[in-house]
């Protein structure tokens, strides 16, 4: 059974959420505030969550970012429709999806399940033969079996979206994707992101890589038609 965790401030959104999560089969666990549910799936890790942003103690994208320091659980933010800014940063931090309050239950049961589904398919297959599985280009590793990402040797921490993303470029070097093309790769058709979603995963996959390299210029940006991975 999938486990959810289900962390906003709102007795209403956990009330309704958790209702329609468990009716699909889902495993919920609630919190009410971001420092009570980082220590609770430090100790014991969900296989999703789904954070409001505007909570009191910690909020949203502090708790994602500590997360972020032990954990590469996916994340769904709940935000407020005029809180644009947050969404940005929380992508930029390594948020795998956001949906806009008021939202359907039916909305947000499908963009769980994207993100699951993208999940789930970086997961290593445990009959799966892990030898052959990595693809190499230049100083670039990718092994989807094991959703593993190196650079020279040194290990990169992406999300699944952020991986989904590179495969899709890295997979042929010096041709040009356009956004829409990279929406398809790391996206379901179900899920509606914008232009501005794919720029901010893109701004954190160089950020991630000059951490460990500077000098990192293989993702290459053309403006008005989309991006590209140098031949390196």
């Amino acid at each position: 059974m999938t486990r959810v965790a289900l962390v906003d401030d709102e007795a209403s959104i956990l009330t309704s959420v958790k209702m329609t999560l468990q009716s699909e089969g889902f495993e919920v666990v609630t919190f009410t505030n971001g420092q009570d549910a980082l220590e609770a799936l430090l100790a014991d890790p969900a296989d999703i969550g789904v954070f409001d942003i505007k909570m009191p103690r910690m909020d949203g994208l502090e708790l994602l970012r500590r997360l972020r320091e032990k954990s590469q659980m996916p994340v769904l933010f709940l935000t407020s429709k005029d809180d644009e800014i947050d969404e940005v940063f929380g992508l930029r931090m390594g948020a795998d999806d956001y949906i806009t309050k008021p939202f359907s239950q039916r909305l947000l049961l499908e963009r769980l399940r994207a993100v699951l589904r993208r999940t789930k398919a970086r997961m290593p297959d445990a009959s799966a033969v892990e030898a052959g599985q990595a693809v190499s280009h230049g100083r670039l590793t990718l092994n989807p079996e094991k959703h593993e990402t190196l650079w020279d040797g040194a290990p990169i921490n992406l999300t699944v979206t952020e991986f989904l993303i590179l495969e899709a470029l890295a997979s042929r070097p010096g041709f040009v994707k356009s956004r829409d093309a990279l929406m398809d790769a790391a996206y379901s058709d179900q899920v509606y992101v914008d232009d501005r979603t794919i720029d901010s995963h893109i701004k954190r996959l160089r950020r991630k890589f000059r951490q460990v390299d500077p000098d990192f210029d293989a993702i290459e940006t053309l403006y008005g038609v989309g991006y590209k991975y140098k031949v390196v």
